[in-house]
């Protein structure tokens, strides 16, 4: 089964390889002055006050979660249909992850079923911006607010998402970004903690270099000698300036791209407006997209192939897709040690068995857009009922 259209790939430039090559050729490889520059930049992006560079958006969650000393088996509140990591740091905390179902249309987790999950154990929530879609946070915020909550958001996907109008990342709560090689900029691994709080800014620098309160650049730089000291329990967690070279250009990229995949978005939602097999993202008049992903659910009722077989026939026609996601409480890990049934979370079950993830990235062409849309509608022509 050979892909030619693979499921994604990264726009990398001149810029990016001269600015990797100038990195190898000063002789400093690790957090420096380049990651430095590219917190700088990311936070003008965002307009946050602290932007901390890491080594993955998993890192960030981590940090935000490790700071405030939970006790053990406290509770997390977080959305079932997301990437494992969302879930595995509550975990690693000796936490216990409490899911609450989503939203039909957007996949993000739903406010109403948050509050039916709250007890006294309750000490924060996760809410995951679900494929760029950002989650309803007015809602959540005045969840958290009365209960005396912790929100950290997920935004992994939501780059350049804004809820009413405000940037994600600029809502007041800690909120961890990915800079993973199929999102929406890249720096092969990495992410970003963003937050406005100058205290809890301070302890995740400290905490994302074993907690020492001096990072190398600091110690060895131009500046002469200085000790370092141990001022926390702290990870290794923070990113080179190997990678921040590449963030430097891709961040001046991110309209360019936008504009890009905006226009593919809106070819994928012409052509499937009128399939009725296809179920559509939706997008809420308060949310603005980042399009990170486009994710298709099939109405199986119409349909005489499951999901599976039909990303399989997608494949077989030389097109890259993917899936986003098989819930967390139908993983094995869950059903073995938490007991998670499908009917527990009914909407974010239905979803897991229909849903499709197609190529979106701004390297492809129309043409490869277009092609993608004929080979699935004519799939859809054979499969259906």
């Amino acid at each position: 089964m050979s892909v030619d259209l693979p499921f994604h790939k990264s726009w990398l430039g001149e810029e990016e390889h001269r600015e990797v090559e100038d990195t190898l050729n000063s002789g400093w490889l690790t957090t420096g002055p380049k990651t430095q520059k590219f917190e700088e930049l990311f936070k003008e992006y965002i307009g946050c006050k602290h932007a901390i560079a890491l080594n993955s958006c998993t890192a960030g969650l981590n940090l935000a979660l490790t700071v405030q000393n939970f006790a053990d088996g406290d509770e997390v509140i977080t959305s079932p249909m997301t990437f494992p990591a969302t879930a595995n740091v509550i975990l690693l905390q000796r936490l216990k992850p409490v899911f609450a179902d989503i939203e039909p249309g957007t996949l993000t987790i739903d406010p109403r079923k948050i509050e039916e999950k709250i007890t006294p154990r309750t000490r924060a929530i996760i809410p995951v911006h679900f494929a760029g879609h950002p989650c309803d946070m007015t809602p959540i915020q005045e969840l958290a607010d009365r209960h005396k909550l912790l929100i950290i958001e997920d935004a992994a996907h939501a780059l350049e998402t804004k809820y009413k109008g405000k940037k994600i990342g600029n809502l007041g709560n800690a909120t961890a970004f990915s800079f993973y090689a199929n999102k929406n900029i890249t720096t092969g691994e990495g992410g970003m903690l963003v937050t406005n709080d100058d205290a809890l800014a301070e302890t995740f620098r400290v905490m994302r270099l074993q907690g020492i309160s001096r990072d190398a650049w600091k110690r060895y730089g131009k500046s002469g000698f200085s000790h370092w000291e141990q001022t926390l329990a702290g990870h290794k967690c923070n990113m080179p300036d190997l990678n921040a070279s590449i963030g430097l250009h891709q961040i001046k990229k991110v309209e360019q791209f936008m504009t890009l995949r905006k226009k593919y978005v809106a070819m994928y939602d012409h052509a499937f407006a009128e399939v009725p097999e296809i179920e559509t993202p939706v997008v809420k008049d308060y949310a603005t997209h980042a399009h990170h992903i486009y994710v298709i659910a099939l109405n199986l009722d119409r349909l005489t192939i499951d999901r599976d077989g039909f990303l399989d026939a997608i494949q077989s026609a030389g097109i890259g897709v993917a899936l986003h996601y098989i819930a967390l409480h139908l993983q094995p890990y869950y059903v073995k040690n938490f007991n998670t049934k499908p009917q527990d979370f009914p909407v974010a079950s239905n979803y897991s068995e229909r849903v499709i993830s197609l190529p979106l990235y701004p390297k492809m062409s129309p043409e490869d857009v277009e092609r993608v849309i004929g080979t699935v509608k004519d799939l859809i022509k054979k499969f259906r009922k």
